[in-house]
Formats: C-alpha cells, sequence, structure tokens
C-alpha cells in the first residue's frame, strides 16, 4: 500500500473524498438541528454520536484537502444553511427512521470508496468511517427494536429440500404467466418502496419550509412521483399476498419557518434521486422477472428527468458546486493564441 502524501491522488480519491465532504457537511445540519429539537432522551446520545462522527470527518477531509493543496469545498454549514431554532419539523420516530436510512446509504457509499482508494492515508480513511458506521448502525437497529418501529422484511416459508429452475417461465412476467416472487425480488421492492414512502415524508416536510415557489413546487412533485412509485411496489407485493411498508406521513408537524437553506433542501433532494437510479438499476439486474424489469427502467426514466430539471435549478441558482473535473484540452489549447 502507498503511503504518504508523495503519491497523488487518483481521479477516483479525489472525487470520493469530495463528494464525502459535501455530504457530511449537509448530514452535519440535519443532526445539529435533530439534536436541537429531539424530546426523547434515549434517541439524543445516538444524534449526538452522528454529529460528532459527521464533524470528526470533516476535520479529517480538511486536513487531507489542506496537505494536497487542493481547494476545500464549500459545501453547507451550520451558519447559513440551518435554523437550529426553528420549530420542529418532524416528529422523533422520523429522526430515528432517518438516521437508519442514512447510515444504510452510508455505508454502502463508504465501501465504494474503499474500494477504489489505493493510498494507505485515503483507504484508512474510508475504512475508519465503515468501522465508525457498523458499530451505529448495530446502535440504532437496537433503538428501532426496543421501540417496536423497526421495519422487517416479508417472510417467506422454509422449503423443504434444494431446488433448481426448470422452466423458462421462470422469466417471463407477462400477460397471466407470473410466478410468485423470488426472495430477492421481494427485497428490492420492499426496500424500494421503503426509501419512496421515506422519501414522500420527507418532501412534504421540506415543501412546507422551502423559501421559492419554484423549489416548493418542485418539491411537491418530487412527492408525487414518489407516491407514486409507491404504489405501484406495493400492488406487485400485493398481488403475491405480500405487506407493503408502513409509511411516516404522520410524522411531520404543520410548521412553516425557514428550516433548512432551498439549497441544502434541492442538494439532498437530487442527491437521492441519484441514488434511487442506481438502486433502481441494481434492482432490475436482481430481478429475472421481466415485467419487473421493465418496471425500474421505466421509473429510472422517470426520476433521471426529475434529476435534471432539479439540477437546472440548481445551476440557475449557483447551488450547484462543480465536482473535480478533467482539465478541458481544447481551452488550455486556445490560451496564450
Amino acid at each position: 500500500m502507498e503511503k504518504g502524501s508523495q503519491v497523488r491522488l487518483t481521479s477516483a480519491e479525489i472525487t470520493s473524498l469530495w463528494a464525502a465532504y459535501i455530504n457530511d457537511s449537509a448530514i452535519a445540519c440535519k443532526f445539529k438541528y435533530f439534536l436541537n429539537k429531539m424530546e426523547d432522551e434515549e434517541i439524543r446520545p445516538i444524534i449526538q454520536h452522528a454529529f460528532e462522527l459527521a464533524q470528526g470527518n470533516l476535520k479529517t477531509l480538511i486536513e487531507i484537502f489542506e496537505k494536497e493543496k487542493y481547494p476545500v469545498p464549500y459545501g453547507f454549514n451550520l451558519n447559513d444553511d440551518v435554523d437550529v431554532s426553528a420549530p420542529r419539523l418532524y416528529s422523533d420516530t422520523y429522526v430515528m427512521c432517518y438516521l437508519h436510512q442514512a447510515a444504510q446509504i452510508a455505508l454502502q457509499g463508504y465501501s465504494i470508496n474503499l474500494s477504489l482508494s489505493v493510498r494507505a492515508d485515503v483507504y484508512s480513511y474510508f475504512n475508519e468511517c465503515i468501522s465508525q458506521l457498523t458499530k451505529f448502525l448495530r446502535e440504532i437497529k437496537e433503538l428501532l427494536l426496543s421501540k417496536g418501529i423497526y421495519i422487517r422484511s416479508p417472510y417467506i416459508p422454509i422449503p423443504d429440500d434444494i431446488d433448481f429452475v426448470k422452466k423458462q417461465s421462470f422469466l417471463k412476467g407477462f400477460f397471466g404467466e407470473k410466478r410468485p416472487l423470488s426472495g430477492t425480488e421481494i427485497t428490492n421492492l420492499f426496500t424500494n418502496y421503503q426509501r419512496n414512502a421515506f422519501g414522500v415524508t420527507t418532501l412534504i416536510g421540506f415543501s412546507q419550509v422551502a423559501q421559492s415557489k419554484e423549489v416548493a413546487e418542485y418539491l411537491v412533485r418530487g412527492k408525487e412521483i414518489a407516491k407514486k412509485h409507491c404504489d405501484i411496489f406495493g400492488s406487485i407485493l400485493n398481488e403475491d399476498d405480500l405487506p407493503a411498508p408502513m409509511t411516516w406521513n404522520t410524522e411531520i408537524t404543520e410548521s412553516t419557518a425557514f428550516t433548512f437553506s432551498d439549497k441544502l433542501m434541492m442538494f439532498y433532494t437530487t442527491a437521492l434521486i441519484a441514488l434511487g437510479i442506481g438502486f433502481y438499476g441494481t434492482s432490475m439486474a436482481m430481478s429475472p422477472r421481466k415485467d419487473l424489469g421493465l418496471h425500474y427502467v421505466r421509473l429510472s426514466a422517470e426520476i433521471a428527468k426529475y434529476a435534471e430539471d432539479g439540477a437546472n435549478i440548481m445551476i440557475k441558482n449557483g447551488w450547484l458546486e462543480q465536482p473535480p473535473m478533467a482539465p478541458d484540452r481544447d481551452e488550455l489549447a486556445k490560451k496564450n493564441k
């Protein structure tokens, strides 16, 4: 493993570090606000822990950037992008479920970053992030279980013996030729429903406190798209007499006061869309039944268009920070000519 900073960071490493900084700066704003509004004292230590992890990550990332003489990203900050004194927007139950969802997503992201890291200090950083996050994820799962609000995936029966697929109909899914869902397909449908249901709740709250009419309308549109996706995933599960997850729409207050900046809410929304497209792609690859693949293709196209519209709003308002880029050789060639 290459040691020290004498070895240049690869494009994968600098991009991973850059994205990690942006994400942690955004998450720190949300955690600080949640910490200020928390009523359940059992949850407070976990949120405090999450906030301290995010702050510690930012400090380490700044040290790496400064050592490399790479500009520290602007990201988000506690002064401009959140009002920790704003009225309560979400319930404690929502916050616990948010921590669980955020930890799951972050763990997947860190795992990818670790696999792409070569230089020792970068590898060690993401390895430590994973170590901390696996412990945190266990803590939040235990808390959700103790409060009786952890949502388990559906159960399926234990087979009497091993078996092998014998018919091509295993791949079909149209015109009444649908076989029962496989365990993998159930898992993906269930978790995609769960993420969309959580997105509906998040976007309802965001739309209430958005300052710009354009942003508020965009967030409401996103809520409607997520609700439609929940209906589709839920109906497929119901066809096999399987339950869909619960929703959290009752976990939002009526607050309309400034809470998070429009910039932060747009970033969070578009980031979740990007993750959603990735999850749909993985789900499609893991779903042999053809009708499921068609659903994932169609729904991915819909949210990709929504993401593009969100990016345009961010660009227009100067909110979209440019990620690490390759040099434009054509433009460089024009200089001094």
